[in-house]
């Protein structure tokens, strides 16, 4: 299971038609080892048949086996041990430590949608007796269960090679509900992905379910589109940018039946610095602000990309502080040289804009697709004047914008577009000003922190990983933690139906 010879997984198959394109090692630029093939209609119309197949065998698995499915993938990729984790890091430049991390965490995932489908958590089961006497009318008897809507088309990210890529929450989640996938595989990582589509392909058949239950593909663009337009598959998940989850979006609406596309796409996930924190501990908060905005180079989702304050000797501290310990901070080799160009492109834009001054910068790094870090400064009112200034730059640079007062950086909170997050640096005699906030914060994004850092995320029952548009697609919904079930399923009621005919888990 540990050889990659750069083949699409299709069902049970393993194909290599045609290879056309490399990996390649963003911390030299070399291409990798071996070349891989691209999916085309053949392969598309291939792997969408089988799932469809699949998918009623599969959605009426037994809660347990898909349980068992669940945890023998985790197994599986446990299995590959250092293999994986070091094809990974040839692939991504992320360090062994972060890659071991990710690994545990991708079969944490797994393992919790399996507790998750043993629970009933999956079925979310109603049942209203039936009230003949009722008046003025009698109500019938309803009994209520969740149903999975059907195969499922899985976007890997970039930044997450294992835990939002192959077997990540999107993947997880929609095989816990019974729903096939049909992954398109993230060419920046195709060696770690075809090593995990392996070990997920190796349980499938171990647990005797329908080949169609999963399936891998690698492509371009028009791969991507191929399989959105498929009227078999009737969900997406995606993660990564706000130009290519819009596009899936578009496709999707644009079909004879349109389908959800749960994207995650876009959030500049804000920091506000209320003053009595910063009098307090403006040494502390700026320590941690700059290991949260380096962390990873920058590249997650979650990165804390804008920092508000209230004009003042405080706040002019703060910069300082941070400023300094950005200052010793080394660039770091981003996962590919398209994210670095966007990145040097992102920065050299901000520090072009002539309401923006450069407060600090890393120590600049030899070699390929290295990111320097970059701190910048504005002020409130050149912030809501230029909606560029809100734009996401993808990597290891903030925008600190000053506030005249509270109600300015309410004002500002305001204009903000929806995010994943939001985060409040408060101290007791800042509850006031907190309990204002509060509520636009709501509105605003989709998980909300005390004096702390976004840039970690808990994969749990009560997590939520989503966030109002742009942040999202779907406000309602989130792409980690057990909720992420929810998303690829619908409710169906059974009304009067005899106990012969009603489902197993609603007699």
């Amino acid at each position: 299971m540990t050889n990659i010879i750069g083949s699409l997984l299709i069902g049970a198959k393993s194909v290599r038609d045609n290879p056309a394109f490399r990996a390649t090692n963003p911390m030299s630029g070399e291409p990798l080892e071996p070349a891989f093939a691209i999916a085309g209609a053949r392969e598309v119309e291939q792997a969408c048949a089988l799932a469809q197949v699949a998918f009623d065998a599969f959605r009426e698995t037994h809660d347990e086996a898909r349980a068992v499915f669940l945890e023998a993938i985790a197994a599986n990729i446990e299995a590959l041990g250092s293999a994986l984790i070091e094809r990974a890091h040839a692939e991504s430049a992320l360090p062994i430590a972060r890659l071991a991390g990710e690994r545990a965490r991708t079969t944490g995932q797994l393992q919790m949608f399996a507790s998750a489908v043993r629970n009933g958590d999956v079925h979310d089961i109603r049942v209203e007796p039936a009230l003949p006497g009722r008046q003025p009318l009698p109500r019938p008897e309803m009994r209520l269960r969740h149903i999975p809507l059907g195969p499922v088309a899985v976007f890997g990210a970039s930044n997450f090679p294992l835990a939002f890529s192959v077997a990540g929450g999107d993947t997880a989640s929609a095989l816990a509900t019974g729903c096939p996938v049909i992954v398109k595989g993230h060419p920046a990582h195709p060696g770690t992905g075809e090593l995990v589509g392996r070990a997920i392909q190796a349980a499938v058949k171990t647990c005797g379910l329908p080949e169609g239950v999963f399936s891998l593909l690698l492509g371009g663009i028009e791969t991507g589109e191929m399989l959105v337009r498929d009227p078999r598959i009737r969900a997406v998940g995606f993660t990564g940018s706000r130009v290519g989850g819009l596009a899936l979006v578009a496709i999707a609406a644009s079909r004879p039946v349109p389908i959800p596309v749960y994207a995650e796409m876009s959030s500049i996930n804000p920091i506000f610095l209320l003053p009595a924190a910063l009098r307090a501990r403006a040494e502390a908060i700026a320590q941690g602000f700059v290991g949260s905005l380096v962390q990873g180079v920058g590249q997650f989702c979650t990165n804390p990309g804008l920092v508000l304050g209230v004009e003042g000797p405080d706040l002019d501290h703060f910069i300082a502080v941070t400023s300094a310990a950005l200052a010793s901070q080394q660039a770091a080799t981003m996962l590919t040289p398209g994210i670095h160009a966007a990145y040097v492109k992102g920065t050299g834009s901000l520090e072009n804009n002539a309401a923006v001054s450069l407060a600090a910068r890393g120590i600049v790094a030899e070699g390929p697709n290295c990111a320097t870090p970059a701190l910048l400064v504005t002020d409130a009112a050149s912030f809501m004047a230029d909606a560029r200034l809100g734009d996401e730059v993808f990597g290891p640079s903030s925008l600190i914008v000053k506030c005249r007062d509270i109600d300015e950086m309410i004002l500002l909170a305001e204009s903000l577009e929806g995010q994943l997050t939001a985060t409040l640096h408060i101290d007791p005699r800042d509850l006031a000003m907190a309990r204002r906030l509060l509520p636009v914060l709501e509105r605003k994004a989709g998980r909300i922190l005390a004096n702390g850092w976004p840039t970690g995320v808990e994969v749990g029952h009560a997590t939520v990983h989503g966030g109002p548009f742009p942040a999202t697609s779907d406000s309602r919904t989130t792409s980690v933690g057990a909720l992420a079930i929810r998303r690829f399923l619908r409710p169906v009621a059974y009304q009067n139906l005899p106990a012969d005919l009603l489902p197993p888990v609603l007699r």
